[in-house]
């Protein structure tokens, strides 16, 4: 039988009914199948439960689905700028179930190789592991996570053939590839489809094994989530003193480090990698890449993840999946990462992914990297906007971790956290005396 359908509708007639499960590729907005998810918005079913790292943003993606009334429930791993999503689940009005990103991907992955459950250290003594089986590995803690199976599994490739052997391109590949296998039906929808034979075999990345049904898609608007220009109105939150934090978490690089930056001012920190320092960035999306990067690449980070750009003039570079990104994270092969927090605490607890009540954008993948790097620092504000303290002797808030983190670096100071806990004052930033960070510092420190 042929796998080609002319039409994403086509392609997607007799799989679709109310109340199954959908899993839909993608991170963010790159290498959703935008296709097949307006196909599923026309056919007007409803019920769904929707798997996939986030829903999209407001009216694009699977968030078309969230606006239409169409979802019952979402597995995800971060709420992201999707307003309507958020206030959805905070209403009460949908069902949601946060997910670990890097937890996410091996479910999913687990799912699709028939692997019914596996531990992880990730989300150990948070409130995701609440009721779940834990068990102890070597003296650690683990807790157990059931694979992930959907009904009708969507993908988005840049090219495949009419067999289903499937190619993603660069960081569009994120999600992909695990969804493929995770269906009882996978459909793919690709950029450009082409005869069996035509493909590379040695550069296949999802074997037609595990597709179904093919459609090559039209249109592809390939929006970008949200992007940050320097100089513009969108880069507003830029600072001396954010400047100042980036440039003081730089100096915690070192020569030959593999490092993750979360969101926020670490960003920053890829700005101020000391010259001559040979550092490697990986992206839980699926991308390894050299700084500091040569002038002459103009990279935007905003626009590799789009699909919009290639970082070919970038040495040393690699794509992969986030299967294998959150990999390198669990497996301890990522020596730092730099993360922002809304509370931390004296024994090194971090909190930075809900408020209750007030705001869900759900954990991404700050929990595996806190469970699995091998130093982790925390750059954040000194105090919320009410003034009251965000060093604390206990978080207040869900906590990310438990006891991870090594350094505090805020607008006012830096602290250690000493081993087994309790905080030291390492610094104090330019015009910033000690009795102004001990008024604003609920927990006890020592000083030098």
């Amino acid at each position: 039988m042929s796998k080609q359908y002319s039409s994403a509708s086509e392609a997607l007639h007799g799989l679709l009914r109310d109340n199954i499960t959908i899993a839909a590729g993608g991170f963010g907005l790159c290498g959703i199948p935008e296709n097949l998810i307006a196909a599923v918005k026309e056919s007007g079913v409803k019920g769904l439960t929707i798997v996939g790292n986030n829903a999209g943003v407001d009216g694009f993606g699977m968030g078309m689905l969230l606006n239409q009334r169409q979802v019952r429930k979402v597995l995800a791993s971060y709420v992201g700028e999707n307003k309507e999503f958020e206030r959805q689940v905070l209403a009460g009005e949908l069902e949601l179930e946060l997910v670990p990103q890097g937890t996410l991907a091996e479910r999913l992955r687990a799912g699709g190789a028939g692997i019914p459950g596996f531990y992880t250290r990730t989300a150990v003594g948070t409130k995701l592991a609440e009721g779940r089986e834990t068990k102890t590995f070597e003296g650690r803690d683990y807790v157990l996570e059931r694979g992930i199976r959907a009904d009708v599994a969507l993908v988005k490739a840049w090219k495949g053939d009419k067999a289903g052997n499937l190619i993603y391109r660069k960081t569009a590949r994120n999600f992909n590839p695990m969804i493929a296998t995770c269906g009882a039906v996978c459909v793919a929808e690709v950029e450009e489809l082409v005869e069996v034979g035509e493909l590379n075999p040695d550069e296949i990345h999802t074997p037609g094994i595990y597709v179904h049904r093919i459609v090559q898609g039209v249109g592809y608007e390939k929006r970008i989530e949200f992007r940050t220009v320097q100089g513009s109105a969108a880069s507003k939150k830029e600072s001396p003193i954010r400047e100042l934090m980036a440039r003081r978490a730089a100096q915690e690089l070192r020569d030959g480090y593999y490092v993750n930056l979360g969101i926020g001012i670490p960003t920053l920190v890829a700005n101020f990698i000391p010259a001559g320092m040979n550092v490697t960035l990986q992206s839980e999306n699926g991308l390894l890449g050299i700084g500091p990067f040569p002038a002459d690449a103009a990279v935007d980070a905003d626009l590799i993840n789009a699909g919009k750009q290639t970082v070919t003039t970038i040495a040393g570079s690699a794509f992969f999946s986030s299967a294998d990104s959150f990999a390198m994270i669990r497996g301890g092969h990522i020596n730092l990462s730099i993360l922002g927090a809304l509370e931390v605490a004296e024994n090194g607890d971090i909190a930075n992914w809900m408020v209750p009540g007030k705001m869900v954008k759900g954990p991404g993948g700050a929990m595996d990297l806190v469970a699995g790097v091998k130093r982790v620092v925390a750059v954040m504000e000194h105090c919320a906007k009410t003034g009251a303290s965000k060093i604390l002797r206990q978080c207040t808030l869900p906590i990310t971790g438990k006891g991870v983190v090594s350094l505090i670096i805020t607008d006012l100071c830096v602290f250690e956290v000493k081993p087994g806990g309790g905080l030291r004052l390492l610094e104090l930033h330019p015009g910033v005396t000690l009795d102004e960070v001990r008024t604003k510092t609920e927990a006890a420190f020592d000083t030098p």
